[in-house]
């Protein structure tokens, strides 16, 4: 164990000159004495609390179960807060804001006296933003995840956020639902604070901070309102103060493995679509710039899916039920020779002992591997000349007639645009056509929006089509379903080939040889590209115009150029004077 002058908050408050006067003063100030901080790891707890964020409404009341952990240990516990970001409320998209809030967290934990660090998060963004944040600060850190929220109920019906809602919205579209019905699932579908209790993107980002070893054997899965999850969050207070003093960063865990790993346990979970963009920018930034899309690629024709939680197949299954199935401990007990479980975890012991004792107690809930809920892992990447630099779909929650489909193009440059279409009873439209929205990806959206669920058409909804092909350069909620081609990179916005597709230009993909192709001649592409004019600045000003002017291409993760470094060093340390 380190003595206590190597703890980096001694620069700060330990030394006999006017600036330590001044630090010391003011910790004073607030009502400490010396002895709260003296000889001790002080612990910035991170908490993302936001009477605009439901998902995190309990961390309130959470954090002091933090505090309690880190001072049973020996830590000085202080919070501070960052922003939340709320992926049902920030418009036009949470991704917009995720590398903002990523430099909040790095630059509060650089600017002061912290030796180490709770972050506290879970909807969606706020899981990456604060993970990467805290890979680029450098310090001692371990994630706390928000946990789901208990399942919806609505007239003997159990209810999964997201995916039920795009299903009874069909239903509501099509005239099968009565407005009193309607308004008992908007009241049902969400009942306690937490993140979606479906195998959204919330619970795809928490799965995957255990998995690469950031979180404590299985924190991703406790219910928000359960009393596991106060004591969770009291033993990672306790942990962190034995991390400060191991000066166990995140860069002596998360190795090339650690994201092998996480993208594993990702796809044996039915995991969200965003995890792909999420997961790049983190290993990017911890310098692990190998892992990529053809990772994904390779472990998805490896791993099958056998977590068995909506959206994927037609389970009834929740994150609640998860929990009580074992959790991600016994999900990944089942991974076997799939995982490197050599790899460290925050506990300070390897993923082999973490998993020791871990049981999976609902064989139907996390099947066997020779049983799954779908042959292959959540997501497949496909490459042609439509999507040189990759696209993303969901094969385990899509109807598998679109697993191999061509025809004619719906093409549309615009949400409005397009919703006018999707709106019209009497659209010219058919199962077959596949719906093109262009203009949406990272800089054009602005931010990726989470238009890439194009519902679809009211016409087809009428006649009892659910599914159909659509692409996108836009993202998708984890909580959807549906043969929705997205990511496609480059984007429409920067000139990549979706830029240049006509309505009834007949569009291929085959999923199972990852192939998606615009039947256009090399030549015809080449004369359109010439012809073609970039649209108008989103921005002219502030954030949004910083984060297009710096933003990456989906497949580089969407961070900004300018918050990578060459080998994942961390933050400059400030001066002191």
């Amino acid at each position: 164990m380190a003595e206590s002058n190597a703890l980096r908050s001694q620069r700060w408050l330990a030394n006999d000159d006017f600036r330590t006067f001044n630090h010391r003063s003011r910790f004073m100030q607030m009502g400490y004495e010396r002895k709260d901080w003296e000889g001790k790891p002080i612990v910035a707890i991170i908490n993302s609390w936001s009477e605009f964020n439901p998902c995190h409404m309990h961390f309130r009341q959470r954090v002091d179960d933090v505090k309690r952990g880190v001072l049973q240990e020996g830590g000085f516990p202080l919070e501070m807060p960052a922003m939340s970001l709320n992926d049902a409320l920030v418009k036009p998209s949470a991704l917009l804001y995720r590398n903002m809030m990523a430099m909040e967290v790095e630059e509060m934990i650089r600017c002061y006296p912290v030796d180490a660090v709770v972050l506290m998060g879970g909807c969606d963004k706020t899981t990456p933003a604060m993970l990467l944040g805290a890979i680029s600060a450098g310090v001692p850190a371990i994630f706390l995840p928000a946990g789901p929220m208990l399942r919806g109920h609505s007239r003997g019906k159990t209810l999964g956020s997201g995916s039920d809602a795009f299903k009874f919205w069909d239903e509501r579209r099509a005239g099968l639902i009565s407005e009193a019905e309607w308004d008992g699932i908007i009241s049902g579908i969400a009942r306690s604070p937490g993140t979606c209790m479906t195998m959204g993107t919330a619970s795809t980002m928490t799965a995957i901070a255990e998995a690469l070893g950031m979180s404590l054997p299985g924190a991703s899965s406790i219910p928000a309102v359960d009393a596991a999850h106060q004591r969770m969050a009291a033993e990672t207070g306790r942990r962190i103060v034995a991390m400060a003093h191991e000066d166990l960063h995140p860069g002596r865990i998360l190795t090339r493995e650690a994201f092998l790993n996480a993208i594993t346990v990702a796809m044996a979970m039915g995991c969200s679509t965003n995890a792909i963009i999420h997961l790049i920018a983190m290993a990017r930034r911890a310098g692990q710039r190998q892992v990529g899309l053809d990772d994904f690629d390779q472990i998805s024709r490896q791993v099958p899916v056998i977590a068995n939680i909506r959206p994927n197949g037609d389970s009834p299954y929740l994150m609640e039920d998860f929990y009580f199935a074992g959790g991600l401990p016994a999900l990944m007990s089942r991974l076997g020779a799939h995982l490197h479980t050599s790899a460290a975890t925050v506990t300070g012991q390897s993923l082999h002992a973490n998993l020791s004792t871990a049981q999976v107690c609902n064989d139907d809930v996390i099947r066997p591997l020779e049983r799954p809920v779908y042959p292959e892992g959540a997501l497949a990447v496909l490459r042609g000349n439509l999507a040189p630099d990759g696209c993303v779909i969901k094969p385990s929650a899509m109807s598998a007639k679109f697993l191999n489909h061509r025809g004619p193009a719906l093409v549309y440059d615009d949400y409005p645009s397009l919703k006018r279409m999707l709106d019209d009873p009497d659209a010219d439209v058919t199962e077959n056509h596949v719906i093109v929205l262009r203009n949406a990806g990272p800089k054009g959206g602005p931010g990726m929006p989470e238009w890439g669920m194009i519902p679809v058409p009211l016409k087809l909804v009428r006649q009892g089509v659910r599914d159909m092909l659509r692409i996108s350069d836009a993202r998708m909620s984890g909580t959807s379903y549906g043969a929705c081609v997205l990511h496609v990179a480059p984007e429409a916005y920067v000139g990549g080939a979706l830029a240049f597709v006509q309505t009834g230009d007949i569009i291929a993909v085959d999923v199972p040889a990852r192939h998606i192709r615009l039947e256009v001649s090399d030549e015809e592409l080449a004369r359109r590209r010439a012809q073609w004019q970039a649209p108008q600045a989103r921005f002219s000003r502030g954030y949004g115009r910083m984060f297009t002017d710096h933003i990456q291409q989906a497949d580089q993760g969407c961070d900004m150029d300018f918050l990578l470094t060459q080998d994942g060093e961390h933050a400059r340390e400030p001066d002191i004077f």
